[in-house]
């Protein structure tokens, strides 16, 4: 795991950057997130720093299971906004299911995404992977 944060600045946004590839890794991921909604300057809302870690999370635990076994987080802000970037080598993207309700499979996480994010995006790369960014309003 690699965690590189920088304090933000008027020219210079916060960024902090996690590798992965156990389900250890998806509590680095998650403090990581809580980390980074800590050091940024304003302090965004605690509902948004809240909302940022699920995201993750989900992101994260998605690119593990389905996503070929390991991601790379990349965490930023702008002004307006904050976006977590997970990466993955998988090209295949990800895709809604019909969550189960009796079985305690899943299903929810792709939903539950879409719902709370501003923007979401999915595009090729690095290699032949690809990149599920989601952006949360500031």
């Amino acid at each position: 795991m690699t965690d590189t944060t920088m304090p933000e600045t008027a020219t210079a946004p916060a960024r902090t950057v996690v590798r992965g590839d156990s389900t250890d890794s998806i509590h680095w991921a998650r403090r990581a997130a809580r980390t980074f909604t800590d050091r940024l300057s304003p302090a965004p809302d605690p509902d948004l720093a809240d909302t940022l870690v699920l995201v993750v999370s989900e992101l994260v635990t998605n690119a593990l299971r389905h996503g070929g076994g390991r991601f790379t987080l990349r965490l930023s802000s702008a002004p307006g906004t904050v976006t977590a970037a997970v990466s993955d080598p998988s090209p295949a993207p990800p895709r809604g299911r019909t969550p189960d309700l009796d079985g305690g499979t899943g299903g929810f996480g792709w939903h539950m995404v879409r719902r709370l994010t501003q923007a979401l995006t999915i595009t090729p790369g690095p290699g032949s992977g690809k990149t599920v960014r989601a952006q949360l309003a500031r």
